[in-house]
């Protein structure tokens, strides 16, 4: 999707943030302040944090603020009175503001409520520098057919998929072996399996090495964020299913690697710091210079590699068969997981319930007759809304 013969800019980009106050748009902003000779804000998007979106906004110049919450519109407009800033809210207003004409949008909110406005971008034609997971994991055909009648980039933000797009030779597509995907293990990778059923949410939430939300912060507790990473990867590169894996790497040092027929590897390394995907999304096709740690492989000493304890861990398997499944069957289990983690962060479920439940649920629908193609965002909406339907009720009976 991505013309890597494009030529460097020398006017500044216009950028718009969709979720500026979550990690994701922070670290942009982070970005965007170390060089605002090459960035300027169209709009800043967030879902309620106004007291921060309103200080950043004045201090970027930005031509818009938007908060998805509209019980904040006249917090956020007085906030802003006077700075020529023009305030709105409600979900009408963040389709809007991505819509304004601009070089790049930065789609970083979290959750299935992304999609709408992160496909609304799109259809401006706009560079996607893509941070949400649910516009490929719930949408996937769909979102990447509107690129392409778009005429709209799409970067992977993720490290992961970072990793893959910058050692993804695509004239080489078809020499492609393999592409495997690396995880930390989470928290969880020494524990055993009857500890795991007495995990608190403190537990789950820390993380050993990045420093991510709540929601995907479990996710990758329960490596259900890597088998969600592996459907995003089956729709923004070509390869098939049977290509894709993922190997546990403690350090979370090499990202991840592509394998080629003629038997080398390219690997992308680099600290976990998700400064350096955004960085490489926003600029490219040029590198520019950002303060995250530098890299010393002296210092690390040695990098590690394991399989993926299936038993403990289902939810990349999940993952992966939903795939195969294809049609909706990924939009269901993404919006079983979110209902599941937000009953276990409610401490209304335990931590082995979340893969449970998701199963659960993809069965139901397997039985119902409820995996059914998807041929516009309404089916999307449509899945979406059977998923967390049926894993509430499987929800409520564990309480």
């Amino acid at each position: 999707m991505v013309d890597r013969t494009a030529q460097p800019r020398t006017a500044p980009r216009k950028l718009t943030i969709l979720g500026a106050t979550g990690s994701i748009g922070q670290s942009t902003i982070d970005i965007v302040r170390a060089h605002r000779d090459r960035f300027c804000i169209e709009a800043l998007v967030a879902n309620s944090n106004v007291e921060r979106l309103a200080k950043d906004a004045v201090d970027l110049k930005a031509r818009v603020a938007v908060v998805a919450d509209e019980t904040r519109r006249d917090e956020l407009a007085t906030r802003l009175d006077g700075t020529g800033i023009e305030a709105a809210a409600g979900l009408t207003a963040v389709c809007e503001a991505a819509q304004r004409p601009v070089d790049l949008v930065m789609a970083a909110i979290v959750g299935a409520s992304g999609l709408k406005p992160t496909l609304a971008a799109l259809e401006t034609g706009a560079t996607m520098c893509l941070a949400n997971k649910e516009c490929l994991v719930s949408a996937g055909d769909l979102f990447m057919r509107t690129a392409r009648r778009c005429g709209a980039d799409v970067i992977p933000v993720d490290s992961e998929h970072s990793a893959i797009f910058q050692c993804f030779e695509a004239r080489n597509a078809g020499s492609v072996d393999a592409i495997t995907l690396t995880a930390s293990g989470g928290p969880f990778r020494r524990t055993a399996m009857e500890d795991l059923r007495s995990v608190t949410c403190a537990d789950a939430l820390k993380h050993p090495n990045w420093s991510m939300g709540r929601k995907i912060t479990i996710d990758s507790a329960t490596l259900m964020n890597k088998g969600l990473e592996l459907i995003e990867a089956a729709h923004l590169f070509p390869v098939g299913v049977d290509k894709l894996s993922a190997v546990v790497h403690p350090q979370s040092i090499i990202h991840s690697m592509v394998s080629y027929v003629d038997g080398s590897v390219l690997a992308q390394l680099g600290v976990p710091d998700m400064r350096t995907p955004i960085a490489w999304a926003m600029a490219y096709p040029e590198r520019i210079d950002t303060t995250v740690d530098r890299l010393d492989l002296a210092e690390i000493a040695q990098l590690t590699f394991e399989n993926i304890d299936n038993d403990r861990f289902p939810a990349v398997g999940l993952c992966l068969n939903a795939l195969k499944r294809g049609a909706n069957a990924t939009t269901i289990l993404n919006a079983a997981n979110e209902i599941a983690v937000a009953e276990f962060l409610a401490q209304r479920i335990g931590f082995l319930d979340i893969p449970a439940l998701v199963e659960d649920t993809l069965n139901a629908a397997e039985r119902q007759s409820m995996i059914v193609p998807l041929g516009s965002l309404d089916d999307v909406w449509a899945a979406d809304s059977y998923g967390r339907s049926v894993a509430g009720e499987l929800a409520h009976k564990l309480h």
